[in-house]
């Protein structure tokens, strides 16, 4: 039987690995291990919990104020004794992490094959987003067998000389993560709600409900204060708006974010919008920890629209409806943009400003992208996977 090594290290990794995990195990075909590098670590551990996915080898590398450096080393490191305990005859990696790129270098030190799973996005700016654009440049490199989740991922890895006999176009499996989800927080919608209000003080009703996330290290410093701002003047002049944001644990976005809604929160206590200085449930602007997939996936449910710059959520809220509003000059996932369900306003405060406020007023333009047809996949890419690994390998 042959052996898959599957091997990611962040929270989005494990959420768009989920799948692929569950259907190896359901196949019975291949003998399939998991190996986190827990580059993230709290994270990482609520989506394994919920999934049930109990890594067979966990390299637990995450260390205090880590650098893209410390990341690198440790992990290959780490994977070499893995891969040659686990000699597998196929390593699975996903997108474009830094834990992407080791493992498929890892795995080519050793002569291993390796698959990529969500090949071929690209912005073209290796800058852009950082460093995860060269990250998935270079894995395309070394992988051997290339699963692209679109029409135009495919094109891309043929513009750059990848044969075609070995590309799939599967659609993208964090559709199919976020379908399971989706149902199963939808079966039991007022567990969720209740789970907010008592665990957070988080009350959804009467208004409209701004969700944000924000991490990207091209945003650091200048970028962080811009998107900030923006977020103060949509809070202060939009009173029907209730903004939420679960705050990445990186103390580059923490220390910006907390400091600068806190100033947000005053200015709402002078003008009469707000009682109290606080951030944590009761008023109009909500600051999170990271949340669990389950209760973001119910909030993002209940969401007017969304305001990101990661790339997973331009691929989920679009499934489930709702506008996104992508904090990046570029993205490698212009489909949604080309569909009508993302809109790129940069990380500048009056873009930003202006692109919520026009969603907030603008009815016509709300529905035309909240009923745009999302491009990213059926729910059915890991089998697609699975059943091309059944023939091709």
């Amino acid at each position: 039987m042959k052996k898959i090594l599957l091997i990611f290290g962040t929270r989005p990794e494990a959420i768009k690995m989920a799948p692929v995990v569950m259907r190896l195990s359901e196949a019975g075909t291949f003998q399939s291990r998991v190996a986190v590098t827990a580059q993230h670590r709290q994270m990482l551990d609520q989506v394994l919990d919920l999934f049930n996915i109990t890594p067979d080898y966990d390299l637990d590398i995450m260390s205090p104020a880590q650098d893209l450096f410390d990341i690198t080393g440790q992990a290959l490191a780490g994977l070499k004794g893995v891969l040659r305990q686990e000699q597998p005859d196929l390593v699975l990696v996903h997108g474009d992490t830094t834990t992407t790129l080791v493992a498929a270098l890892a795995a080519f030190y050793l002569q291993i094959p390796v698959g990529h799973v969500e090949a071929g996005l690209r912005t073209r700016d290796k800058h852009r987003p950082y460093p995860e654009e060269l990250n998935r440049r270079l894995t395309g490199v070394l992988a051997d067998y290339h699963f692209a989740p679109t029409d135009w991922a495919r094109d891309n890895l043929l513009a750059e000389g990848v044969p075609s006999e070995r590309i799939w176009v599967t659609g993208n499996t964090v559709i199919d993560a976020l379908q399971w989800m989706a149902q199963k927080v939808g079966s039991e919608p007022g567990f969720w709600s209740h789970y907010l209000k008592d665990r957070y003080g988080l009350s959804l009703d009467h208004q409209r409900l701004l969700l944000v996330t924000g991490h990207r290290r091209e945003n650091f410093g200048e970028g962080f204060r811009q998107i900030c701002l923006a977020l103060r003047d949509l809070v202060l002049q939009h009173p029907e708006v209730h903004l939420v944001y679960p705050v990445h644990l990186n103390p580059q976005v923490q220390q910006p974010v907390y400091s600068m809604m806190t100033e947000a929160v005053g200015a709402m206590v002078k003008m009469g919008q707000a009682t109290s200085i606080k951030l944590n449930g009761g008023g109009r602007l909500t600051l999170l920890p990271p949340l669990d997939y389950a209760p973001f996936v119910y909030l993002m449910s209940r969401s007017y629209l969304v305001l990101t710059d990661s790339g997973g959520i331009q691929e989920e809220a679009p499934a489930l409806g709702k506008p996104v509003l992508v904090m990046r000059e570029v993205t490698e996932r212009p489909e949604g943009v080309w569909a009508g369900t993302v809109k790129l306003v940069g990380a500048e405060r009056e873009q930003i400003f202006q692109g919520v406020s026009e969603l907030l007023t603008n009815p016509n333009l709300y529905q035309s992208m909240a009923q745009a047809q999302n491009p990213y996949g059926d729910g059915c890419a890991a089998a697609r996977i699975i059943q091309i690994l059944k023939e091709a390998i």
